[in-house]
């Protein structure tokens, strides 16, 4: 009965606040008719002349002080309101005071203002100064309706219950939560990071596709679309790796591309289903070489943008001080469930050893002492690895793109980056010889057509390309997202998304 009682009354609240806003809004229409009426619609005027903000005022106030300025914002706040008047003013860089008193302005300017709204943008003209209380203002001698708002800012935007319209209306979450704003200047920041740290290497930036005719170069499920004017299907791009590598076929031996990529599965607070990522690609290098730049590139970004090696992520204390630690897969798994793969020679009995464990292979995959290791790394390890890891030396089924070992040809030479048991890059020593790669090809046709949708497909002409020769190359993708999602802290990849995916 009380959960009853709530509901009512719960219902009853949100009636009466879409009572509450309906009669803002009116008002607020109201008052743009009025200003219409006069002859004084913002919505006409087209550009306001700004030379300052609330930032530089107040780190600069002594050489500002008893200045006139020019700042433009959103009003946030109003008090007063009789022959004196306090608002704050909020611009792209923070907020400042402003101070306007009746007798020190045009009255018809100042009658104007006190009918302004919370949430109206406004052209302010003044001069700085600091208040009998010691706070560091404008002293407003004339101020202009830019914008009006018609809807009423929330008053309480933030908290759990509304993280869905955060995320749904991320312009009001920037307006009434400008703290979330530093995410997405700490994310710009570092992807110039990245891009100064490439080019400094002589890497080239690239553009590739995103629309192809074949989905490949990783194991995803893609999206699919259709060209009118060729009448074909075609797939957004799951990974940039395939065309990369025909640029180092091609000659141009250091590529690299920031770019969006699409991938049609599930979402969780790791995951959205298009997401950034950098790939690049170094002729005569191999995947020890793509361990260096991870590790290189992270590091220098946590020192430059967070002045530390020391961060709090999901929880937990994470060292990055270089110096990250190197451990095969078989390693890992010996080290966190006991089961030494290096001593077992049988697929039966690599299989009986993971089952032991209560480590099931998926219906699709081979009963292989590969994907048994594979699986127990994926399913018993990957939450215990904390602190920065590189796990290394993946096994071929798991590996279609990716060069043998030499000492283990079930292996391949590939690694994964692993903090706070989430993947931040993949990298290999790139498969090239073109046999070996055609037959890989052909093994995911055939787990395709067994009915994996994340599969790869046949790609003739990266075969082609290959048989024209591509050199000894280490290649990585680097999640660009989840870098963000560690440098800043945040448990959600929702966070660090300006616009991430919802239902409707």
């Amino acid at each position: 009965m009380s959960e009853i009682i709530n509901d009512q009354a719960n219902q009853e609240q949100a009636v009466q606040e879409q009572q509450s806003l309906t009669e803002q809004a009116r008002v607020r229409r109201e008052k743009l008719k009025a200003l219409q009426d006069a002859g004084k619609d913002p919505f006409h005027i087209t550009r306001y002349d700004v030379d300052n903000d609330s930032a530089n005022i107040k780190a600069n106030f002594d050489a500002l002080e008893g200045k006139e300025v020019s700042i433009a914002g959103r009003l946030m706040s109003k008090r007063g309101m009789g022959k004196v008047s306090f608002c704050d003013l909020q611009d792209k860089s923070g907020r400042i005071q402003l101070y306007a008193r009746k007798d020190e302005m045009d009255e018809e300017v100042y009658n104007g203002f006190k009918k302004f709204d919370i949430g109206d943008i406004v052209g302010v003209k003044g001069v700085v100064f600091r208040t009998q209380r010691g706070e560091m203002s404008v002293r407003v001698v004339d101020v202009t309706l830019l914008s009006k708002s018609l809807l009423p800012l929330p008053e309480k935007f933030h908290g759990l219950t509304n993280t869905e319209l955060r995320f749904r209306q991320r312009y009001v979450d920037l307006i009434v939560n400008p703290e979330v704003k530093r995410n997405f200047q700490l994310r710009s920041q570092f992807i110039k990071h990245i891009r100064d740290y490439m080019d400094e290497r002589g890497y080239m930036e690239v553009e590739t596709p995103v629309l192809n005719t074949i989905s490949g170069g990783a194991t995803a499920r893609p999206f699919i679309t259709h060209h009118n004017t060729l009448d074909i299907d075609m797939y957004m791009r799951i990974a940039t790796e395939l065309p990369l590598k025909r640029l180092i076929v091609g000659g141009m031996d250091r590529v690299y591309e920031i770019g969006r990529i699409f991938r049609n599965e599930g979402m969780d607070p790791k995951h959205n289903p298009e997401f950034t990522t950098i790939e690049l690609y170094e002729a005569y290098a191999d995947f020890n070489t793509m361990a260096d730049i991870a590790e290189g590139v992270i590091t220098t970004a946590a020192q430059k943008l967070l002045g530390t090696y020391q961060i709090k992520w999901m929880g937990h204390d994470i060292d990055l001080t270089p110096g990250w630690a190197r451990m095969t897969m078989v390693e890992a798994v010996k080290k966190y469930t006991g089961i030494d793969f290096a001593e077992i020679t049988d697929d039966r009995k690599a299989v009986g050893a993971a089952r032991k464990i209560g480590v099931e292979l998926p219906a699709t995959a081979d009963r292989t002492w590969g994907n048994a290791l594979y699986e127990c790394f994926d399913q018993r390890v990957e939450e215990h690895l904390i602190q920065p890891t590189f796990i290394t030396m993946y096994p071929v089924e798991v590996s279609p793109l990716s060069k043998r070992s030499p000492e283990d040809p079930r292996l391949t030479e590939r690694f994964e980056l692993f903090i706070c048991h989430s993947e931040l890059a993949n990298a290999f020593s790139e498969l090239n010889d073109p046999i070996d790669q055609k037959e890989r090809f052909q093994k995911q046709v055939e787990l395709r057509d067994r009915g994996d949708e994340e599969a790869g497909m046949m790609d003739e002409d990266f075969v082609t390309a290959l048989e024209y020769g591509l050199p000894p190359t280490g290649g990585m993708g680097m999640g660009i997202d989840r870098m963000v999602m560690m440098l800043t802290g945040t448990d959600s990849i929702r966070e660090i998304i300006l616009f991430p995916t919802m239902k409707p």
